[in-house]
């Protein structure tokens, strides 16, 4: 993941490009025509402070490398976030940056 996370005016924007590929189960592979299986995010948050302070629900629908932005109030200069997504196959990351 990307993480870029600022503060302007008392309200901390955080923009998140997601390395994911998203597949939706129903693309083939063009050599040999199999379907691929589905593989796309399904949940992501974000935590500051230890509160959640955006979630999002994922499915199929979205494009490979998702971009997210939120924002959210009560953050400061060098606080930590941290995002973390879980796919449709378990799999789950973990990233972690601090608010310029």
């Amino acid at each position: 993941m990307k993480i870029k996370a600022a503060i302007s005016k008392e309200i901390t924007t955080v923009k998140v490009l997601v390395k994911h590929p998203m597949e939706t189960g129903r693309r083939k592979d063009e050599e040999t025509g199999a379907l691929i299986p589905e593989k796309f995010i399904k949940e992501l948050n974000c935590i500051h402070n230890d509160r959640e302070v955006f979630i999002a629900y994922l499915s199929q629908s979205v494009s490979k490398n998702p971009y997210l932005s939120f924002s959210f109030s009560g953050g400061k200069q060098g606080d930590k976030i941290v995002l973390r997504w879980i796919d449709s196959t378990g799999e789950s990351v973990t990233a972690e940056t601090e608010i310029q």
